[in-house]
This record gives C-alpha cells, sequence and structure tokens, in this order.
C-alpha cells in the first residue's frame, strides 16, 4: 500500500557510541507507526564520501540518497551537538545534493549530552538547509541530557516514553502539515 508522505531521516553523525543513534531509533518507529507515512534512515556512516571533488557530478556517485530526497516530500535530519555545531560529515552529506532539496520540508532535531538538548546545533544548522533550499518546519525537536534517556539497551527509560512519543507525534503532524503544504505548491509548477 502507497503511503502519503515519504519522510526519510539522516542520522548526522559517524562517532561510536553515538547517543543519537537511539534518538533517531525512536523517531524511525513513531514514522513507521503512523499509516500516512513512508520512512527510510540514511546513516552518515554508510557514506564513503570523496576528500575532494565535490563538483556537480558527486551526486552520481549517491544515487539511492539522490533518488530518495528527489522523490520526498520531507526530512528529518537528526543531529547530535559538538561544541555549538554540527558534525562535519553531516555538512558534507548534505552538500551532496542541492536542486533536489528545494521547497522540501525539514524538521530539526537536536541531540545534546548538556541541559539545552542541541539548541545551537539547531540554530547553525537552520542557516545551512535554508540556504540548500529547504523549508525549516516551526517545531524542533531536542533531547537533552540523552545520555540520561534511554537505558544500555537503547531503548527510552520508562518514564519518559509517553512524554517523548507525544513530543515526537506533534513533531511529525508539523512536519507533515508543511510537507503537504509545500507538495502542493510544488505541484502547481
Amino acid at each position: 500500500m502507497e503511503k502519503d508522505f515519504f519522510i526519510p531521516l539522516i542520522l548526522g553523525t559517524n562517532r561510536e557510541g553515538r547517543q543519537s543513534e537511539c534518538v533517531a531509533r525512536v523517531i524511525r518507529k513513531i514514522c513507521e507507526a503512523d499509516s500516512r507515512v513512508e520512512t527510510k534512515l540514511f546513516d552518515v556512516r554508510d557514506f564513503d564520501l570523496p576528500r575532494s571533488n565535490y563538483g556537480q557530478s558527486i551526486k552520481e556517485s549517491f544515487p539511492e540518497y539522490r533518488d530518495a530526497i528527489e522523490r520526498c516530500d520531507g526530512l528529518i535530519i537528526v543531529t547530535p551537538e559538538y561544541n555549538h555545531g554540527y558534525p562535519g560529515v553531516l555538512k558534507s552529506v548534505l552538500d551532496l545534493l542541492l536542486p533536489e532539496y528545494k521547497h522540501k520540508a525539514v524538521g530539526l532535531v537536536g541531540v545534546s549530552a548538556g541541559a539545552w538538548g542541541g539548541v545551537r546545533v539547531l540554530e547553525s544548522l537552520t542557516v545551512v538547509v535554508r540556504e540548500l533550499g529547504l523549508i525549516v518546519s516551526s517545531k524542533d525537536l531536542n533531547f537533552p541530557k540523552v545520555g540520561d534517556m534511554f537505558d544500555e539497551g537503547g531503548e527510552l527509560n520508562g518514564e519518559l516514553k509517553e512524554a517523548v512519543h507525544e513530543r515526537c507525534e506533534g513533531f511529525l503532524e508539523e512536519l507533515i502539515w508543511l510537507a503537504d503544504a509545500l507538495r502542493a505548491k510544488r505541484n502547481t509548477e
């Protein structure tokens, strides 16, 4: 059965022991549970990025990613905050494409070991995704003190589960609304 919206996720760090992987898993499950949404996870670890030659033809080296972004209605980026910014590898993956992002919705998810939950990374990433032509959803998700949110198996601690799921569902609902509005406008161009 075809879904109404295709919204892939990008997990934006390749570090060992990354807690943002747990966050991406939670969001992916929320997306998969929504009967309207088809999703796919892109992990920056899986991109064999060039050291140079980021030219126009580079996107041909990543056809699965390129095709997904061309087809998608929106995108979710899950990124940790490293020294008030985003991981370089995430920027490199985002820079693989340009016109494929134009006028598509993006939802940003910040992850941090600190109390602010990635607020600063989302501020700096907003500038980048706008330059790419993506339209940022008005609702962000923040995961502060992420190390305390998940157990050793990567599952949400019991007392947090309901509140986190509720926030994620509201975030997804806002992203779907924006994706739908932008798709309608793109279809008239």
